[in-house]
């Protein structure tokens, strides 16, 4: 069996997709396997599934999304005859989804992610544009795209979202340092169109559009920046991207390791707190 949260939410059993159809059910094997592992409480579940409104039937009806939740993992296993992949265990004051290892795309991803690090720490950026290809790869679109979320599940997309980000600029990075810089104009541009005050953004376009003979473009692109951030937020580009800009000016050398995080830099964190 294999799941899927990068992406609308998905339980497949080889070719059989066997997720569940109840709106409730999903948003709770959601939760489960954002956790996978680990003990999600009894109170968290309900919280998650009625907010600061739980029916005086909660524990009871949480029961029977439990049961029905676990009667389909089971019948994956009957009808494969293997050990189960993932299973749903009933703890103290909890549920405890095991995965086994490979069975979870989010758990790839990590994986994946984790050796891009190590590859970016030895100074092997092909290595780690290859991982981080990969690991962005398995996200099908915005993470649990057809679950209703509750207070949990919508703060752990929220930090799904910034870790996916941050990779995405990790990967950005390591192509500009293999030399990838035109055929990453493109993609940026849309970026920062998204992302407007995001300054490494920004500064990655300029790289790459300096690097393609396009000066005046990256000069341009630092001009939208300032605009922006002078007009939504009242603030002036940092000192990182004035020097940046400077540099452009005079027709300087440039290199990442001034101007974007480097092997050094605090990972892109997995977990989002809380």
């Amino acid at each position: 069996m294999y799941a899927r949260i990068l992406g609308p939410l998905t339980l497949l059993d080889g070719l059989r997709n066997v997720t569940p159809r109840a709106p409730k059910q999903r948003q709770l094997l959601s939760l489960l396997l954002l956790h996978a592992g680990q003990v999600v409480a009894v109170d968290e579940c309900v919280d998650e599934l009625w907010a600061d409104s739980p029916p005086l039937s909660a524990h009871s009806t949480l029961q029977t999304y439990v049961m029905q939740i676990r009667k389909t993992l089971r019948s994956a296993v009957s009808t494969t005859g293997r050990s189960a992949d993932i299973h749903l265990e009933t703890r103290d004051r909890g549920y405890l989804l095991a995965v086994g290892a490979g069975r979870l795309d989010l758990h790839q991803f990590e994986k994946l992610v984790e050796q891009a690090s190590l590859a970016r720490i030895a100074g092997d950026h092909a290595r780690e544009s290859e991982l981080l290809h990969r690991a962005l790869g398995l996200w099908s679109g915005r993470a649990l795209a057809d679950v209703t979320c509750g207070p949990l599940l919508r703060t752990w997309l929220s930090g799904l979202r910034e870790t996916r980000l941050g990779v995405l600029e990790q990967r950005i990075d390591a192509d500009l340092r293999i030399g990838r810089h035109h055929q990453l104009i493109g993609e940026l541009n849309v970026l920062t169109r998204q992302y407007p005050t995001h300054e490494n953004l920004h500064a990655q376009l300029m790289i790459a559009l300096y690097r393609s003979g396009r000066t005046a473009d990256a000069l341009e692109v630092y001009a939208r920046l300032r605009r922006t951030l002078r007009t939504e937020l009242g603030l002036e580009p940092s000192a990182r991207m004035r020097d940046l800009h400077t540099d452009l000016l005079n027709s300087a050398p440039v290199t990442e390791s001034v101007y974007l995080p480097g092997p050094g830099s605090t990972p892109v964190p997995l977990r989002p707190v809380g």
